[in-house]
């Protein structure tokens, strides 16, 4: 078998919200098959933390602390990221956040804060990295969404409909950019043993809730979230692009 295929040695990769949840779990499995990364998360003071831990275990890692819901947030970490090189070879856009309520009562403030959290940064930052990833010959992107994207969940419609609008962002860049050898895909999440599911997760009757509606009977762990990542962006899935890939345990297989 030849290994380099399943590698991400050499490789530089860029991770929003790279410090919990699945980001965090994303950045260690870059690191393990050999990637440097450049991480982006707002807690300063834990990015800083991990950055030296990282660095203590020999891998070759960077960071901005930086809220990419704010305006001028993509050119803030690309200006930082040229700072330490000026190659990319891998985005992941993965920071993320929701507010849970009917859609009648959704304000004009969590609209905005929801949208430019999960979209909005997701489109500028792609759109601020698209000359590094093009100049890398085999540039990729995952788009990390949510089932919430493809079908009905108790997540809300915000939520809902950004994580869509990523997959259809992910489809739209998977053909016009694949002539710059640039490949685009998405996964899209169930729930997942990580800090944003907590309140849903501790919760005895939701959680009996959501494992009667998944076939294997328990929630993802953010590692297995991360292995399809992994995959994603290793030179093993060279012909796979525009491509949604659900970790949900069954769930969207699951009709009836």
């Amino acid at each position: 078998m030849n290994q380099s295929l399943w590698s991400l040695s050499g490789q530089r990769a860029l991770v929003t919200g790279g410090t919990k949840g699945i980001g965090e779990a994303i950045v260690r499995q870059f690191l393990d098959l050999g990637a440097s990364v450049f991480i982006v998360a707002r807690d300063n003071a834990l990015l800083q933390q991990q950055l030296t831990d990282y660095r203590h275990q020999g891998h070759d890692v960077g960071g901005i602390a930086a809220d990419v819901s704010q305006p001028g947030a993509a050119s803030a970490i690309i200006a930082a990221l040229y700072q330490t090189g000026d190659t990319l070879d891998i985005l992941v856009n993965n920071a993320g956040t929701n507010i849970r309520k009917p859609t009648v009562d959704y304000s004009p403030a969590d609209y905005d804060h929801v949208l430019n959290t999960n979209m909005r940064s997701a489109y500028e930052l792609t759109q601020a990295a698209y000359p590094l990833l093009k100049s890398s010959g085999m540039g990729r992107i995952v788009m990390v969404s949510s089932v919430s994207g493809l079908a009905h969940t108790s997540s809300g419609s915000l939520y809902g409909m950004t994580k869509a609008a990523m997959l259809q962002l992910t489809r739209n860049l998977a053909v016009e950019w694949a002539a710059d050898g640039i490949r685009v895909n998405a996964v899209a999440p169930w729930y997942i043993n990580t800090p944003l599911a907590t309140p849903v997760l501790t919760n005895p009757e939701k959680l009996a809730g959501i494992l009667k509606r998944t076939p294997m009977n328990r929630v993802g762990e953010p590692e297995e979230v991360a292995s399809v990542v992994s995959f994603l962006c290793m030179p093993a899935s060279g012909y796979v692009t525009g491509q949604t890939i659900s970790v949900d345990g069954g769930l969207m297989a699951w009709a009836y």
